[in-house]
């Protein structure tokens, strides 16, 4: 995404990977003979609001001024905002277990994040965590669509991107940026985020949510921070300090705690089932 913006604008290029993306994914759904018709099309235009225009196009735009890993880290604060929406809107209650993830996550944030040298990237960190927030409420929708009646998931990715694809190319348009420069770069680091992160990535996030729980799906996506950092170091010469490596350790002790609780929440669900056909 950071590579990107080299030959675009935030909002175009977030735009044309989710209409790459959608593209792939609707693809999919005539190969396997899915339904492919607009059902529920009000909910559907709700989720696309903040599950691409809101998460994506924030994302996009925090990269503008921030480093790849600071705007990763606080996008991934979505968790957070995803246990706390999710506990009065979906009663689902945060266990001893996630509340231990929660205390090693938190500072375990702010040791990579640094809030005390932010040194200029103050818009492009608020950009990201208002499109971590999006992404929270996107997450609490999908629950609550699932929840409502049964739909097909892959139907529902495509269509929600492809509606949020167009407002962000609207949006582009409407404030003024340029037409992107197709180099060959470009073209690698589009299809790259949209076919393989944007469509498949959001595929398998939407059957996560629709086989576990909402906090626990959000807190297991943490990793992803910490590849951003590696990868960011790696492709975008940003260095990784002292400070960065505890913070990484934190997060991955944290991430141990959910794995542990997720196992034996699941493991007491199998041992009562055996127990009532028993």
């Amino acid at each position: 995404m950071k590579i990107g913006l080299a030959d675009s604008g935030p909002f175009a290029f977030a735009g044309q990977r989710t209409f790459v993306g959608s593209l792939f994914l609707l693809c999919f759904v005539v190969v396997m003979k899915r339904p492919l018709e607009l059902h529920r099309y009000k909910e559907i235009l709700l989720l696309g609001v903040f599950n691409t225009v809101g998460c994506v196009g924030f994302s996009q735009l925090s990269l503008v001024n921030a480093e790849a890993s600071r705007a990763a880290i606080l996008m991934f604060t979505y968790p957070f905002w995803t246990l706390l929406l999710a506990w009065p809107i979906l009663n689902e209650r945060i266990k001893p277990f996630q509340w231990a993830a929660i205390i090693l996550t938190f500072p375990g944030l702010m040791f990579v994040l640094k809030p005390w040298s932010i040194d200029g990237q103050l818009y492009g960190c608020i950009s990201a965590l208002c499109g971590a927030f999006s992404w929270a409420i996107a997450s609490i929708l999908i629950k609550q669509m699932l929840a409502r009646k049964s739909i097909d998931l892959l139907s529902l990715t495509a269509w929600q991107m492809a509606f949020g694809s167009l407002c962000l190319l609207f949006i582009a348009w409407v404030s003024g940026e340029s037409l992107p420069t197709y180099t060959s770069r470009f073209i690698i680091a589009l299809f790259a985020t949209g076919i393989v992160s944007t469509g498949l990535g959001w595929l398998l996030w939407v059957y996560l949510l629709d086989k576990l729980t909402a906090g626990t799906t959000s807190m297991m996506t943490l990793l992803v921070p910490i590849i951003a950092i590696l990868s960011s170091a790696w492709h975008l010469g940003e260095s990784i300090s002292p400070d960065d490596w505890l913070g990484i350790t934190m997060i991955l002790l944290a991430l141990s705690c959910l794995t542990f609780s997720s196992f034996k929440h699941h493991r007491g669900n199998r041992l009562n089932a055996l127990s009532k056909e028993d």
